[in-house]
């Protein structure tokens, strides 16, 4: 059970907040709106905290992400909408209700089970009368990749999914060659979507996911380039002067580096 320490120091935030929302000329300004982009930045700046494993980064940004959450709370009670404590009460009751296997008499002996538990329950709460399809509950402003990801997800939980995952590489390949093929621009747009979302379902089956990968192959991109860059910089030579082939021999430095 949580102990009293943290219970007062979460208080304390609390009280902290309203303090900010009379006094401080900021703070006093903002609102639902002011605050969403600021929102949206401190998620990514986690995320990037998440994939540099760093324990004081990620530290500090939940602590920036907590922030926005006490702010939006303490926003909606000025309106009378609803309190911090509703909010975590509300999470609570969730958290059981789709946990039946933990707080109720359902069986889910792996990680598979234990989603598909959570996706049924989800979808009885919000579509109780089946009113409302399986992939609205995919948010329309996620990342496309993201949001590639989690419809394939859904799709599966009703069983709409490949056998295996030969079967999807194979789809992968008829994608490829689809693209190839293709002749005017929009043709070949339309099979390059084609074949990345062929691709994400893939990764889906290897347990990879395609956001964190390519974000990883982005950063190992910008090391590389960037050691190119200064080796240029050392030789006083700009960047647009080297041939490709003197710039590929820093970047296989690089790589050796690496």
């Amino acid at each position: 059970m949580v102990n009293s320490d943290l219970s007062k120091i979460f208080l304390r935030l609390v009280d902290v907040m309203a303090e900010l929302r009379e006094k401080c000329p900021w703070d006093k300004k903002q609102d639902f709106s002011s605050l969403r982009h600021l929102t949206i930045e401190e998620t990514f700046e986690l995320s990037e905290a998440i994939l540099n494993e760093n324990p004081e980064e990620i530290k500090a940004e939940l602590g920036d992400v907590l922030l926005h959450i006490v702010f939006y709370a303490r926003l909606a009670e000025e309106k009378k909408w609803f309190t911090m404590h509703d909010v975590i009460q509300h999470l609570i009751a969730k958290l059981i209700r789709r946990h039946p296997h933990i707080y109720g008499d359902e069986i889910a002996n792996d990680e598979d089970a234990v989603k598909q538990n959570w996706e049924r329950i989800k979808l009885a709460e919000k579509n109780p009368n089946n009113k409302v399809g399986l992939l609205q509950g995919v948010p329309k402003a996620l990342p496309s990749i993201v949001k590639a990801y989690r419809m394939q997800e859904k799709a599966a939980q009703v069983g709409f999914d490949w056998n295996n995952k030969e079967d999807v590489w194979a789809k992968v390949k008829e994608e490829l060659l689809e693209f190839e093929q293709a002749k005017t621009s929009n043709e070949r747009k339309e099979e390059f979507g084609d074949l990345m979302f062929s691709l994400i379902n893939f990764a889906r089956f290897e347990k990879i996911n395609p956001d964190d990968a390519l974000e990883s192959t982005n950063k190992k991109f910008k090391k590389r380039f960037e050691f190119i860059e200064t080796q240029a910089a050392k030789e006083n030579k700009a960047l647009k002067n080297l041939s490709l082939a003197e710039m590929d021999i820093w970047w296989n430095a690089a790589k050796n580096e690496s």
